[in-house]
């Protein structure tokens, strides 16, 4: 990934119009009907990274990707569910960042592409998560969940799943999780104005889709409201611009309150998703996650 400058970040996502989906009710409303109109490709760029391979084995009725060093023995394995509001479909610098866990964790890693909404609900990406991630923890002796955003919310819920079947995961990384779709927050209005990318009212909105017939605070869309006694270790990464950035906090301390061990990364000024953006701070957040997988899986 070339760096691009922390200031550059923001202009290139205001001129990409990244954020429109989020600003407005009528934009997320809008992302929706393109989404059924045109359905974005998902499979991985042609010219990923030299040092692994990438497969194709569809399972729990999806298309699955595998993704497997070419350099050496792998040790156990990564289940990576991407982000992108439930409705935007996995992108280049995901892949990327999937390529990377990876050859630099020595790992599997396996990117199920679940559906999205209006099709996919909250029920149904757990439950085809928690059969991927079984299926991967019965192949390769271990599994690590990894999350971003949207799937963020993925990764805790299939967590808390997997936990209350007796699998405590050695390790659960979450960046910029959605964990809490209510968006009720107190301290989210204060962190709005200085957040570029992501907004309430279209989150709102793509939220209510997720649920299916599902309530909000459930646990299945909402983990935050789950419970968290018994699961395995958590690393957080997150941003002060970021209107996810204050449900992080509470997700830190009641999974702490709860006995969890928990690794809170915050980076002052940075925005949502800030370790898979290109630039030098995303790199090193990179670095961090991929050791991070590396000794859970030693």
């Amino acid at each position: 990934m070339a760096n691009v400058p922390n200031w550059l970040v923001p202009l290139i996502i205001r001129a990409t119009g990244r954020n429109k989906v989020f600003v407005t009710e009528a934009g997320a409303l809008e992302r929706i009907r393109e989404r059924v109109a045109r359905p974005e490709p998902f499979e991985p760029p042609k010219k990923l990274r030299t040092d692994v391979e990438v497969k194709r084995e569809d399972a729990a009725g999806w298309p699955v990707f595998t993704i497997t060093p070419t350099g050496g023995k792998a040790r156990g394995s990564v289940v990576y569910l991407h982000g992108g509001g439930w409705v935007n479909e996995i992108v280049a610098l995901q892949w990327q960042f999937a390529a990377q866990i990876a050859a630099e964790a020595s790992t599997v890693v396996t990117v199920p592409i679940y559906p999205l909404v209006p099709k996919g609900t909250a029920a149904e990406a757990l439950r085809g998560a928690r059969e991927i991630a079984e299926s991967s923890l019965k192949a390769h002796g271990s599994v690590v969940l990894v999350g971003d955003s949207a799937g963020g919310q993925i990764s805790l819920s299939t967590a808390q799943v997997l936990r209350d079947a007796g699998v405590a995961l050695p390790l659960t990384v979450l960046v910029s999780p959605a964990v809490d779709q209510t968006f009720n927050n107190p301290r989210i209005p204060g962190v709005q104005p200085s957040d570029p990318w992501l907004a309430v009212p279209g989150g709102r909105v793509l939220a209510d889709k997720w649920r299916g017939e599902l309530k909000l605070t459930d646990p299945v869309v909402s983990p935050l409201f789950g419970k968290f006694k018994g699961l395995g270790p958590l690393a957080i990464y997150t941003g002060t611009r970021d209107v996810l950035n204050p449900d992080a906090h509470l997700l830190a301390e009641k999974a702490t309150d709860a006995g969890v061990e928990v690794s809170f990364t915050e980076q002052v000024g940075q925005l949502h998703v800030y370790p898979l953006l290109p630039t030098k701070i995303g790199a090193a957040a990179r670095r961090d996650i991929a050791e991070r997988i590396k000794s859970a899986l030693s």
